[in-house]
């Protein structure tokens, strides 16, 4: 059906749109998004408990406290926006009041670029704790640091955002008549130059996290190699081996990597559309309305990373792995090759399954690891 002479624009007769005559089409078009909303919200709560009562050393780390703000934001970010979706869905004239309608588009705006920031700033300090631990320790990089610098991402974001709403650029309702974002195919200067702007700022936090998180890897593979490579008892390197892999990699790779994976694949697709409707006008609200839907489902994603990664469910993963592991080598007609110089490192198999041993030094890296000058001169001729 289409809606002629709506302010903002008609809508094309292949257009999705949810008529409120049709009472049955409605119940089942507004099914996701309240099951979006439950989901992100019940989610989000559980991950701050879970969060909440983990040991008090994982408590007044900086990792925490960043992890624990971005389930937070996710949070506050679901309870703020869904509410309004939802209520739209019922009644289409909802967003058409104007400053409804802004302040939807600025809650978007909002908690996109926060929780980019906030992963950014998680992959930092992961940076600075494994390839940096003097400038960490010097910065005084802690609880309190970490909250200082979660009110500046705050202040700063919540100014940037509200720019629309000075004047700047101008919220309109989409095409799809369920939210409300700025107008990126105005040709207005300064609303496009905003358009540029936000775009570049999310772009940036994207390839910060990406570079971050491929330097703290790759530090961490070095290190690995290092040590393994140096002439040391049997002991000395199993020592050394699980704690620089088992504390350092459990780390990255279970909540670090996972949770920048979730991020930056939900927030690319909205970056860009950004782009592609302020450089080449493009018309495509199909796409346009799925970014935004796909942004959506990462605070429902975020939080069930830490709930998954708890240490009991970890010992259950290590559980299965061993009985998979002599199941395999029950079957298998050949024993595995083993490491004769080294072999208590091999011991146990999969590397992954070393890393599920060891997590109760999680997000405090910088007082469990001990980094000796070797190691620190090596990572920087590196």
């Amino acid at each position: 059906m289409e809606t002629p002479n709506f302010t903002h624009g008609s809508i094309p007769i292949n257009d999705t749109r949810i008529v409120p005559s049709h009472g049955g089409d409605v119940k089942k078009v507004i099914a996701l998004p309240i099951l979006m909303f439950a989901g992100g919200a019940v989610g989000n709560l559980i991950a701050i408990v879970v969060l909440s009562i983990s040991r008090q050393e994982r408590k007044s780390s900086a990792f925490y406290t960043l992890v624990c703000g971005l389930a937070v934001t996710d949070l506050l970010g679901t309870c703020l926006a869904s509410p309004i979706t939802i209520a739209n869905y019922l009644d289409q004239q909802v967003l058409e009041d104007r400053h409804l309608c802004e302040f939807h588009s600025f809650l978007l705006l909002f908690f996109g670029v926060a929780g980019l920031s906030i992963i950014c700033a998680m992959s930092a300090e992961r940076y600075l704790a494994i390839c940096c631990p003097y400038t960490y320790q010097r910065w005084g990089v802690d609880r309190r640091f970490a909250q200082k610098f979660l009110f500046g991402i705050y202040i700063s974001h919540i100014l940037f955002c509200c720019l629309p709403m000075m004047g700047l650029a101008s919220s309109e309702l989409q095409p799809s008549l369920t939210w409300c974002f700025i107008d990126w195919r105005t040709r207005d200067a300064p609303a496009a130059a905003y358009s540029f702007l936000y775009g570049i700022v999310s772009l940036l936090l994207i390839l910060g996290t990406i570079v971050l998180n491929l330097a703290v890897c790759g530090a961490l593979l070095v290190m690995r190699q290092r040590t393994v490579q140096r002439r040391v008892s049997r002991a000395s390197v199993r020592e050394r081996w699980r704690a620089l892999s088992s504390a350092a990699e459990t780390q990255m790779i279970a909540v670090l990597v996972m949770t920048s994976a979730v991020v930056l694949a939900c927030s690319a697709p909205l970056v860009v559309r950004m782009f592609a409707n302020q450089i080449m006008q493009e018309n495509d609200y199909k796409a346009d309305l799925a970014a935004i839907r796909i942004a959506a489902v990462n605070p429902i994603l975020d939080p069930w990373i830490y709930i998954l990664l708890r240490r009991s469910l970890f010992r259950r993963m290590l559980t299965l792995s061993k009985r998979l592991r002599k199941t395999h080598k029950s079957t298998s007609p050949a024993p595995a090759q083993r490491n004769l110089l080294y072999p208590d490192i091999m011991k146990d198999g999969h590397v992954f399954t070393q890393l599920l041993c060891n997590t109760s030094i999680i997000t405090h890296l910088p007082a469990t690891v001990k980094f000796t000058p070797y190691d620190t001169e090596s990572l920087h001729q590196t």
